[in-house]
């Protein structure tokens, strides 16, 4: 009986707290699984006939229209995941190169029906399937479902809300990823009897990278797009005194793990429902839930003649408030805050990107700052309230 009574009067004295920080876990059961704060937009352009590239080896790769989309389905669902950027794109066309060539592989020696799907050729690997050779026996699913190459892409990178969570590991699920060889990531999501074959591949998936996603994001300080136009005004995107910096941009200690992350954006925490205000006149690139999971809004600007894109995070599905291709003002309201996704709870992660929506962010608070826009001092030390990975 006191063991009970000593938990109560600890639950009582740590309610509080739990209020604050728990929020986002309640209405989140995965968030401390360790998935990143946000995903990286890739956008994939025109896709070419054809592809020539060469191996580590010194073998010459010719990859074909069909090849190649099936490398753009790879990127854009990867894109939409929560956790997932240009690293772990390169990772996962790796794998796809080495174990199919970029071929959705049915096995109709094993799995007669696997025939009756789109494919691209017809394997005969053990009872393995698709574009990164999943085995149903190895519980990566089923035969429909290896099939599909949406849900392939979705398994390999796994996380959270992928369909094999926990096991089979998806690259998501690999403890310190980000630190490792790209080719020994490979080898611990598929766990080949060939290890070292992955490796042979990466600069074939560079070149992937390079031929398929759009990178020309006018930084050269001329308006990178004529349609939008210089905004007039900026503003802060939370009202005054509605919010309290909680955790800035760079390495530090994720919130959940302790472990060392970098964190991409600035944390500001603010009661669950408060107006999100777009910062500078744009055009919406993007809105709506990333992964499922997490609410998502990307603008982009011309301010000061250059193209910038802001990226608002963390809202809830009926906080978004815009669509992509919507033309909005500065301090039009955008959306509001919430706990959506790898959150603590209730709170505003913003991010500035020079050059657009795929550009690499940069440190808010000096550009805020630097534009006028600073209405309160970051504290030294993070305060409690809403936080991210």
């Amino acid at each position: 009986m006191r063991k009970v009574i000593t938990a109560i009067l600890a639950l009582v004295l740590l309610a509080p707290m739990l209020l604050v920080l728990g929020v986002g876990m309640i209405a989140n059961p995965a968030a401390h699984q360790g998935a990143a704060c946000e995903s990286e937009s890739l956008i994939v352009g025109p896709i070419p006939d054809e592809l020539t590239s060469e191996t580590v080896n010194g073998e010459t790769v010719t990859l074909n229209r069909t090849q190649l989309e099936r490398a753009a389905s790879i990127i854009t669902g990867g894109s939409s995941i929560e956790g997932v950027n240009q690293e772990a794109v390169i990772i996962a066309l790796m794998a796809a190169l080495t174990e199919s060539t970029l071929r959705q592989l049915a096995n109709t020696g094993t799995y007669p029906e696997s025939g009756d799907y789109e494919h691209d050729g017809d394997g005969a690997d053990h009872d393995s399937l698709g574009l990164f050779q999943m085995r149903p026996q190895s519980g990566w699913g089923t035969v429909a479902e290896l099939m599909d190459i949406d849900y392939q892409a979705e398994a390999f990178f796994g996380g959270p809300t992928g369909p094999n969570y926990p096991s089979p590991r998806g690259l998501l699920d690999i403890p310190d990823w980000e630190s490792m060889e790209r080719g020994e990531v490979a080898q611990a999501v598929e766990v080949s009897a060939h290890p070292e074959r992955y490796a042979n591949w990466e600069p074939v998936a560079l070149d992937i990278i390079d031929a398929l996603i759009v990178t020309d994001t006018g930084g050269d300080g001329t308006p990178a797009d004529p349609d939008i136009p210089e905004t007039g005004r900026l503003v802060f995107p939370l009202p005054e005194g509605t919010y309290v910096w909680t955790s800035g941009f760079g390495w530090r200690s994720d919130p959940f793990t302790g472990v060392r992350t970098f964190h991409s954006g600035t944390d500001l925490a603010a009661p669950d429902g408060t107006p999100i205000l777009a910062i500078a006149d744009g055009i919406v690139v993007d809105a709506g839930m990333v992964g499922g999971t997490s609410g998502q809004i990307t603008i982009e600007h011309t301010i000061d003649g250059k193209k910038v894109a802001t990226r608002y995070i963390h809202m809830w599905s009926h906080g978004i408030h815009v669509s992509g291709g919507d033309r909005v003002q500065a301090g039009d309201h955008i959306g509001d805050v919430g706990s959506s996704g790898y959150s603590t709870g209730p709170h505003l992660h913003l991010q500035i990107h020079p050059g657009g929506a795929n550009g690499e962010p940069v440190d808010p608070e000096p550009w805020l700052a630097a534009h006028d826009l600073e209405t309160g001092v970051p504290p030294e030390e993070p305060a409690p309230g809403g936080m991210c990975l």
